[in-house]
């Protein structure tokens, strides 16, 4: 099961902090995947949730690849990232989307084997195995209830 930290939230929204790069080491550095905001503006990249607000680097984001859910906050970003290996997905108001590494990204509409959980509350779930991983302001919350689950597995 992977466990994604929304924005780079681990225990509970921490708006102020929210996709600051910094941050988001942090959590990967506790072992976390991390869902990221991110807006190309003028052929610049910025992490931020309603605007561009934290400048980085496309090297910024192919450092941390394997970590990244990458959530593309405008068309130009979109376009930008088409032509890279890294893990991107565009949604607004869809109950789910595809990602570049075909996963479905869902709230809870749709669960197969390759769904990832967009969850905003502490949902206690019964049935681990039916999808693929949960993004969360709690991951913690989730390590704990995965952890008394003996039919789970957290993952990479």
């Amino acid at each position: 099961m992977k466990l994604i930290a929304h924005r780079g939230n681990i225990n509970g929204i921490m708006e102020s902090l929210e996709n600051e790069p910094t941050y988001i080491d942090l959590a990967i550095q506790e072992g976390y995947d991390v869902e990221v905001d991110l807006w190309l503006i003028s052929d610049n990249l910025y992490l931020g949730h309603d605007g561009p607000k934290y400048k980085i680097d496309f090297a910024w984001l192919e450092n941390r690849n394997s970590f990244l859910w990458i959530h593309c906050k405008n068309e130009e970003c979109l376009l930008k990232l088409n032509d890279s290996d890294l893990n991107y997905f565009w949604h607004e108001t869809d109950h789910y989307t595809i990602t570049s590494k075909k996963f479905i990204w869902s709230y809870v509409d749709i669960i197969t084997p390759q769904t990832i959980l967009n969850l905003r509350k502490k949902i206690d779930i019964v049935d681990y195995s039916q999808f693929k991983g949960i993004c969360t302001d709690y991951p913690s919350f989730y390590i704990k209830l995965l952890s008394s689950n003996e039919n789970s597995t957290l993952y990479r």
